[in-house]
């Protein structure tokens, strides 16, 4: 969303946990099976792995021969789509010592992530003797994401790294795989002829032949199919001044636990995203916690004095740290167009697809990569964890004859610590003239206590015993009219309508959950609101506890 430099301190660099960033977790619950699901009851290959001596056998083998020697290779990749620090000790790939590579495979899906996985969990429900390859250069099975920038960041365990188990606000434990690594077939047994998901691991696909409806690997294998799909996600962006710094720079451009300044382009916290009256409250809070934030600033030096990184600031002002992060977002992997002879779309990037997410004949795309057309917003290209999972499983129905077009409009939340969460859906661009409406928060209102009340770590319980309902006038990108929230105004519940042409294009629930039918509800109608119609249109969302 923004630009921005994290610069963090090394005094507890033996707990670090050294992870990819990645894509915020949603949790969209107004239609039962758009859910991202991380269970393995649907899955027979989990049955006939337990019933298969031979299978058995072979998993036994993995165990033995990783428990000698830990992958140690580092992940390239930071989305809803690649990239990870995982352990492999703890999740050996599905791939047997000298595995046999399939020459064909009805369905081919490059890349193991979240995109990838909900496609094959909707290629196997429509097609249940498909036989399905998921070819990832990690060697880890599909995993999720968003726990790694989260519950694992909170997690008290020393050794989270090495067993990736976390607890989830609900208080129960799971691990970060989708599924366990018994159910899934190996790329040999596909080469067999069983039917089932094979995913083969340290693999990259390096080229598409649609002709002849190969894809070619780094090894220069050759794998046929036919149906491919192609979910690479995207690569972390780099600052151009660290990108030509010396290695002994870049050797300390990485990720700790402990963050304590931010340096953004942007006014401050979120402020691509968020109104100028709510950033500043945000960036405040974040202030509260300890974090210095220098705002409205770039680096424009970067050196190594007494073996720590100097940044010099673009305001004069010198920084010492012995850590820096940089997020400033990702671009789409489309490495793939030259050989497939795909479309990249030169403003969005990403690979261009129609409504289907076809990019052309039996060949889809899904995530991060997806470059698709909008019938309410225009074209548009998605990096969240929930355009993952459904825009997986559409492609995924889809390549199995459905047809369907995708008309989904895709969420994100984010939370600032236990108590300030939000859920967002459209377009949410500060540049835009916003509505707000506000109610005073009660213990309630926070991720951390639906997540408790529910005993579901989806966030799903609506908030109530808000009251005082609070307005922010409309507002517009050239004027200060955000400036009338004072200092002490408590913005701790409320709705935030993004407007374009007096339609709304967007909207944020700050603090209040369960409501996502109604924003997308919102969307999809495309109304004309005056401010006043707003400030009633709010009403629905239930801020104030009142049916």
């Amino acid at each position: 969303f923004y630009s921005s430099v994290i610069a963090s301190s090394d005094d507890v660099e033996k707990k670090a946990i050294e992870t990819p960033v990645v894509a915020s977790q949603t949790a969209d619950d107004d239609v039962a099976d758009e859910q991202p699901v991380a269970d393995t009851e649907e899955i027979p290959a989990a049955e006939e792995a337990e019933e298969n001596p031979e299978v058995k056998e072979a998993i036994k083998q993995n165990e033995t021969a990783e428990s000698s020697s830990k992958v140690t290779k580092e992940p390239s990749v930071a989305d809803s789509s690649e990239g990870t620090d995982a352990t492999a000790a703890e999740q050996p790939s599905a791939v047997d010592d000298g595995p046999q590579i399939p020459e064909h495979a009805t369905y081919v899906l490059i890349g193991a992530g979240t995109a990838a996985y909900s496609a094959q969990k909707a290629i196997s429900k429509r097609d249940p003797k498909a036989k399905i390859l998921i070819i990832g250069e990690e060697d880890y099975a599909p995993y999720m994401r968003p726990p790694l920038s989260k519950e694992l960041w909170f997690n008290e365990d020393p050794n989270v790294a090495e067993t990736l188990r976390f607890v989830q606000w609900n208080g129960r434990e799971r691990d970060l795989f989708y599924q366990e690594k018994e159910t899934y077939i190996t790329p040999k047994e596909l080469a067999e002829g069983k039917s089932g998901t094979a995913v083969m691991c340290g693999k990259k696909v390096v080229g598409v032949n649609p002709v002849t409806r190969k894809v070619i690997l780094d090894d220069g294998s050759e794998i046929g199919y036919d149906k491919c799909l192609i979910a690479t996600g995207g690569s972390p962006k780099n600052l151009p001044i660290f990108e030509k710094s010396p290695q002994e720079i870049k050797d300390r451009v990485k990720i700790k636990r402990i963050i304590v300044l931010f340096i953004y382009m942007a006014v401050g916290n979120m402020g691509r995203v968020l109104p100028k009256y709510l950033c500043e409250w945000t960036t405040k809070k974040v202030e509260d916690e300890g974090v210095h934030v220098i705002p409205n600033n770039t680096i424009s030096k970067i050196e190594l004095e007494d073996n720590k990184v100097s940044l010099s600031l673009q305001s004069g002002e010198k920084i010492v740290s012995d850590h820096v992060v940089v997020a400033v977002g990702l671009d789409p992997r489309t490495d793939l167009a030259d050989s497939a002879q795909l479309e990249v779309d030169d403003k969005q990037g990403g690979y261009r697809v129609n409504s289907e997410l076809q990019a052309r004949t039996n060949i889809w795309v899904a995530g991060d990569a997806a470059c698709f057309y909008d019938i309410k917003l225009g074209r548009r290209r998605v990096e969240h964890h929930d355009h993952a999972v459904v825009s997986g499983r559409l492609a995924g129905e889809n390549m199995t004859g459905a047809g369907k077009p995708y008309w989904h409009q895709s969420m994100f939340w984010s939370d600032l610590g236990p108590h300030i969460g939000y859920e967002a859906i459209g377009v949410i661009d500060s540049s835009l003239p916003t509505v707000g409406v506000w109610a005073k928060a009660t213990k309630a209102d926070s991720p951390k206590a639906v997540v408790e009340a529910s005993d579901d770590n989806i966030r799903s319980t609506a908030q109530e015993n808000a009251t005082a309902e609070t307005s922010v006038p409309q507002t517009k990108p050239s004027d200060d009219a955000n400036n009338i929230a004072s200092e002490r105004e408590q913005f701790g519940k409320g709705i935030v309508f993004y407007t374009k042409n007096d339609r709304v294009v967007g909207i944020i629930m700050w603090n209040t959950f369960q409501c996502m039918p109604i924003a997308r509800k919102v969307l999809k109608e495309g109304k004309k609101y005056s401010p006043q119609e707003l400030h009633e249109l709010a009403k629905q969302f239930n801020i104030l506890g009142q049916e």
